[in-house]
């Protein structure tokens, strides 16, 4: 059995949802002008960060000027950053308490978008893989697609 590996860098983010009117399951993407990347919003853990659940709100609110309330933990991703770190994200399904986005220096841009369409434009297959992590949850009429 291989000894586990501590990531060099922790991070937390959330896939944050909604229901519109008409019934359509929507979720958050932003896009990130600094990589050129469409994904969910997260961010790296601070020293003054208690938890990695204090560390997925916090981000998403800084990224998207939304603070939300925590959902269930959804499987993590781990990869190897841009600068050649070992990284372990930790993610939970979200729903907006209160706010509204306002562009800023990290993202530029924030979408809700249908579930197909947010799986066009994702940057990062291990995004792709939160997103049908989160579609377990979704129940019936999630879309499965490839």
């Amino acid at each position: 059995m291989a000894a586990e590996v501590t990531p060099e860098v922790r991070a937390a983010g959330g896939v944050v949802w909604r229901v519109d009117d008409d019934g359509e399951l929507r979720v958050l993407i932003v896009h990130r002008p600094g990589y050129e990347d469409w994904t969910f919003p997260k961010g790296k853990t601070d020293p003054e960060d208690q938890d990695d659940e204090h560390t997925a709100l916090r981000e998403v609110e800084e990224e998207t000027g939304l603070r939300c309330s925590l959902g269930r933990e959804l499987p993590g991703t781990d990869y190897v950053d841009r600068k050649g770190r070992s990284k372990h994200v930790r993610y939970w399904e979200m729903r907006v308490l209160s706010g509204e986005f306002v562009p800023n220096r990290e993202v530029d841009e924030a979408r809700w978008l249908d579930v197909a369409t947010v799986r066009a434009l994702l940057t990062y297959p291990h995004d792709r893989d939160v997103l049908d992590a989160f579609g377990v949850f979704a129940g019936d009429g999630w879309p499965r697609t490839g």
